[in-house]
């Protein structure tokens, strides 16, 4: 575990914290007046790979070999020239520093970043973190690599979880839940709808799922997995012979069998890694999921009543009214899939753009 420290003058500015992989929807941009929830969880902290924030340039002042060089092989609206490498934590983990009042930024309801750091040292006025709370964005703060230093916590040690551990006590992530907005003229309110993180592993997915697919159609299993990737592949692929299957595949499931073309398999929440067969097939893509969404799919939950005597326990649905659902058919998040897709090199290929340029130009809204 770690604490980060200020690089200006040493003071502590976070809880002890210990290293987990940044979740899928880190960046993702949610609806419109939404209040999404904390992104990390207490206690943990992510290292975001990439730049965020400004400064910004626009794709017609990057060179494709800079572009290329920094992992993007599309083109982009714009890329972000901040320093890369911010390590991202929840609010509350929070410690020493103050709010700087001129760093709004241009939110809403909240604070967005757009000004750059907006949260000080205390001890020593150096600008060292940014804090995200406004609507539709996901409520967090991002250290500034080059302004904090992490320093190992002595005696503490977090031992990542085993795959079978993971398999038998992970915590799955339902894909319906109630949406809080705010800002309307009878103040705050509700709304049920799909799982955003669901959205934002989709998006990621699906990208996956088209470079695995060659431009061949694919098949993936039934019911929920069904109707979170089908209708969107077969929009996107073409139809007709040979058609690739996708299958799920991971710990504590059967071993996928050889004529499965595309692996559905989960990321390690602790460590990022992408869960790999014991005896991998050479042929088979490993479309990566988020661990909650995957042991969803593997082992879903029914929405059925339960019959019960007497008071009905806290934990039992009750059957009257009956569970709500959204009343739209699933879509992928937009911008989730836009940021995966053009750091995949393939990419390049000519049918690839084509899918890109259509999402930009709004052709694809319907699936998206």
């Amino acid at each position: 575990m770690f604490v980060f420290v200020c690089a200006g003058c040493g003071t502590e500015l976070t809880t002890p914290l210990s290293q987990v992989s940044l979740p899928v929807h880190a960046r993702q941009k949610y609806g419109n007046g939404t209040q999404l929830p904390v992104l990390m969880q207490s206690g943990t902290f992510a290292v975001d790979p990439d730049p965020w924030g400004g400064p910004w340039r626009m794709w017609d002042e990057i060179d494709p070999r800079e572009a290329e060089a920094r992992g993007i092989y599309a083109p982009v609206y714009a890329l972000s020239d901040s320093t890369p490498g911010a390590s991202v934590i929840a609010p509350g983990d929070i410690r020493g520093t103050r709010l700087i009042p001129e760093k709004r930024g241009g939110a809403c309801c909240g604070l967005d970043g757009a000004d750059g750091p907006n949260m000080a040292c205390e001890a020593c006025d150096l600008p060292v973190a940014t804090r995200i709370d406004d609507c539709s964005l996901w409520q967090a703060v991002r250290l500034g690599s080059d302004a904090v230093h992490r320093v190992p916590v002595d005696g503490i040690h977090a031992t990542p979880l085993s795959w079978a551990e993971l398999a038998e006590k992970g915590e799955k992530t339902p894909p319906f839940e109630p949406i809080a907005t705010w800002g309307g003229r009878l103040g705050s309110s509700h709304y049920w709808s799909w799982s955003p993180q669901w959205e934002a592993a989709a998006g990621q997915a699906l990208a996956h799922l088209l470079v695995a697919s060659q431009g061949q159609p694919v098949k993936v299993p039934g019911g929920l997995t069904a109707d979170v990737f089908q209708r969107a592949l077969d929009a996107l692929l073409t139809a007709g012979p040979p058609e690739q299957r996708a299958v799920l595949a991971g710990p504590g499931q059967p071993s996928p069998d050889a004529g499965a073309d595309i692996l559905l398999v989960p990321v390690h929440p602790q460590t990022g890694q992408t869960w790999t067969p014991a005896s991998p097939t050479a042929s088979a893509y490993l479309v990566p999921l988020p661990l909650g969404v995957w042991l969803w799919l593997v082992s879903p939950q029914p929405y059925l009543p339960v019959p019960a005597s007497g008071r009905i326990p806290h934990d039992v649905l009750r059957d009257d009214p009956l569970p709500l659902l959204p009343n739209y058919l699933f879509r992928a998040d937009r911008g989730t899939f836009q940021h995966t897709m053009v750091r995949l090199p393939a990419v390049r290929s000519p049918w690839l753009r084509t899918i890109l340029e259509n999402l930009t130009q709004g052709t694809s809204a319907d699936l998206f």
